[in-house]
């Protein structure tokens, strides 16, 4: 009898060192799995540099070439090259349980319009922040990557 009642005694305390052993590791900070105070503070401090911008299939990241952005904490978006400015907005959140970055240049043509969009953060580093915008009309897929410079 003792015995019958050793074994699941013993599968318990089995189950419990598995379960104790085992997480459900939910790092915010992973690139699966952005964290949005991880964006929003890495963000803002330095320089940035678009080193990836592509519409549709297309590579067109050479528009963005010499253009230092820089993020401010109040949500203002400068893109700078030489004596040319671009200003403009950004900001976070989440669509669908989705982080987003909202970037909004303040111009009707040309390729800030084509990165001021709701984007997708992909992954987010110190260093490089990865995003993806999949077009609501045909469905296409613009892919844009931010570097610190």
């Amino acid at each position: 009898m003792k015995k019958l009642i050793l074994i699941p005694l013993l599968f318990g305390v089995f189950m419990l060192n598995v379960a104790s052993t085992c997480s459900n590791d939910d790092d915010s900070s992973s690139s699966n799995n952005p964290s949005i105070t991880d964006v929003n503070n890495n963000v803002v401090n330095g320089t940035w540099q678009v080193t990836l911008f592509s519409e549709s299939g297309s590579t067109q990241t050479s528009n963005f070439s010499g253009y230092n952005f820089n993020f401010a904490t109040n949500g203002t978006l400068t893109a700078v090259n030489g004596n040319t400015t671009m200003t403009g907005t950004w900001s976070t959140g989440t669509d669908d349980s989705t982080p987003k970055m909202y970037i909004i240049f303040n111009v009707s043509n040309g390729s800030f319009e084509e990165i001021s969009e709701d984007w997708r953060i992909l992954s987010n580093s110190s260093s490089k922040i990865e995003l993806k915008h999949i077009s609501g009309g045909d469905g296409s897929i613009d892919l844009l990557t931010f570097e610190k410079s």
